[in-house]
């Protein structure tokens, strides 16, 4: 696997199917010459999902035209009440990508314990997909998730899965010791998106900014994920050939950063704990419940992370850009916002942290710091 990976989720020309005709000829011309400046680059792992709209189906115009075996291409299908749809979405992706085969499938979105039920059960997705790997036109089988990290853990400790999609980067660590689960049982480990999702450092405030300097905030969170043994590969969203350069930049500072990055992750810390307080920086998500255990599944580990990086080191517009999500997305970022509670119900539900009694105006000062207007995924399947 090379340390960057080509997502398909941003170059295509709509989420949702098209007919082959309604595909712009200067669209195609930009997804191709997205894919061939990737592999000039050495980045030869493409990937992509059926819920990407006409990801596939544009994919499927260049990759049979390309050396297969110097190609890892995976694609993703959402796990399905049988696997008789399951195997059915499978085959409409492999047409539409014009293969023999994929070398990386994914059970996509295995978000909460009933879609983890229906892929592991008898008769299962996952059964399934097996089925299509004995014949020849699966080679490797992984998962994809946005979920709990008890449904994460559960799912990697059946030790069923080569490899893992999920979220982990300097603004969100939570995932780690499922990262060091799928280690134990020598899975591949994938991070996905992790210049939107880890912070949107396409557009980092000017603070983020300086405390990252001489690494720009995206170089800095590309060397501080991949200088974990345990990660594999970042995903690269790329909408255009030139979205590739930053990564390369960060690549090309690797012996440099294996000083730098401790420097500068130690600077960020410190200015948390200067803006928000050591012992809240320390202790804030002890004792947090899960959203669904909240009245009005409101999810407060999320919102008080959000505030954190805003508040401390201006990421503002990430916070937005995640918090107006919230009550929008469904399996794939669950938990609804701060919007009216009651305080003492609010109390009793995060009675185990530390700071229950100030947890409701903390919530409060996040709504207003936060809210704008919900907002939708990009797409209805996948994030």
């Amino acid at each position: 696997m090379p340390v960057f990976s080509c997502g398909g989720m941003r170059y295509q020309h709509s989420w949702n199917d098209v007919k082959p005709d309604e595909i712009p000829a200067e669209g195609q011309a930009n997804l191709e010459a997205t894919i061939r400046r990737a592999l000039e680059l050495g980045i030869n792992h493409i990937e992509t999902a059926r819920g990407y709209g006409s990801s596939e189906m544009q994919l499927g115009r260049i990759l049979p035209t390309l050396p297969r075996e110097e190609l890892i291409v995976q694609t993703k299908v959402s796990p399905r009440e049988t696997a008789a749809e399951f195997v059915e979405t499978f085959e409409t992706s492999l047409a539409m990508l014009k293969l023999d085969y994929i070398d990386l499938f994914s059970l996509h979105g295995i978000n909460t314990p009933e879609l983890l039920e229906w892929s592991l059960r008898s008769g299962g997705c996952l059964e399934a997909a097996r089925g299509l790997q004995r014949e020849g036109r699966v080679r490797h089988i992984g998962f994809s998730t946005h979920a709990s990290r008890a449904v994460i853990l559960e799912a990697i400790e059946t030790g069923e899965f080569d490899y893992v999609n999920l979220h982990w980067y300097w603004v969100n660590d939570r995932n780690w010791p499922a990262i060091e689960a799928a280690t134990r049982h020598d899975m591949g480990v994938f991070l996905i998106s992790p210049n939107d999702k880890g912070g949107k450092l396409y557009a980092p405030p000017e603070k983020l900014v300086r405390l990252c300097a001489p690494l720009s905030p995206m170089e800095f969170n590309d060397l501080y994920c991949l200088s974990r043994p345990e990660v594999h590969t970042l995903s690269v969203g790329a909408a255009r050939p030139g979205d590739f350069d930053a990564h390369m930049a960060a690549l090309e500072k690797w012996d440099a950063g294996v000083e730098l990055v401790p420097e500068i992750d130690a600077r960020l810390r410190a200015e948390m704990a200067r803006v928000l307080g050591t012992d809240w920086l320390a202790r804030w998500e002890q004792g947090l419940p899960e959203w669904d255990a909240v009245p009005g599944g409101v999810n407060v580990w999320e919102i008080l992370r959000l505030a954190n990086y805003a508040k401390s080191l201006d990421l503002v517009e990430f916070g937005k850009m995640r918090y107006n999500l919230l009550g929008q997305a469904d399996h794939w970022f669950p938990g609804f916002p701060a919007g009216e509670f009651d305080d003492a119900t609010m109390r009793a539900a995060v009675a185990a942290s530390p700071f229950a009694e100030e947890i409701p105006a903390r919530l409060r000062e996040a709504h207003a710091l936060l809210f704008d207007r919900p907002v939708e995924r990009l797409s209805k399947s996948g994030d």
